[in-house]
């Protein structure tokens, strides 16, 4: 299983990419120029989309989607969760995808929510320097490229339904009756 990459400090193609997202794209340069160790927010829906899972299951999908070979965009976690950098419009096409994929059916209970962060929401992101900011926000895989490949519903809902099987135990079985009278057999007179 190949796990994702840890390039956690942000390159300068990485800088300026991320500081496209924000209204004043050269505002946020120079106040990073400043304060290079500082986590900044910036909107999502023009340039990405974040999808925020809890910790553990968003890294069981961030190590599925490098298994896989797609790989993955930019990832941070901030607060105990893992935000998956998208493509923009996942936000909106996501939720809608999962719930096709009857997400909350008894079986996927166990599933933790996904957020889905688009248009008129906004996100922090890390320092740029790969120092652990306030409220643990770094990155896993730290933007690198002007134009980085973000997945996008589709490939972020294969991911989800992968990691969900991997933290679930499904059974062929249907679960035991707990009202059954159970005798033991094994001594036989």
């Amino acid at each position: 299983m190949t796990s994702a990459p840890h390039v956690t400090r942000v390159s300068p193609d990485g800088i300026t990419w991320l500081a496209s997202a924000g209204t004043y794209p050269r505002s946020t340069l120079a106040l990073w120029r400043e304060r290079p160790d500082a986590p900044l927010v910036l909107p999502c829906g023009t340039v990405f989309d974040v999808v925020s899972a809890p910790a553990v299951f968003g890294r069981r999908m961030l190590d599925g989607l490098w298994a896989e070979g797609a790989g993955s965009g930019p990832v941070a976690v901030f607060r105990g969760r893992t935000l998956l950098f998208a493509a923009p419009g996942t936000a909106q096409r996501l939720p809608s995808l999962l719930a096709w994929e009857e997400w909350g059916s008894q079986r996927a209970r166990a599933v933790p929510p996904l957020l889905c962060h688009g248009p008129g929401d906004a996100v922090t992101v890390p320092p740029l320097t790969g120092d652990d900011a306030p409220g643990g926000a770094r990155w896993l895989v730290a933007p690198d490229t002007r134009h980085p490949w973000l997945p996008g519903p589709e490939v972020l809902l294969w991911a989800a339904v992968r990691a969900a099987r991997d933290a679930v135990r499904i059974s062929i079985f249907p679960p035991a009756d707990q009202d059954a009278k159970v005798y033991d057999v094994s001594r036989r007179r």
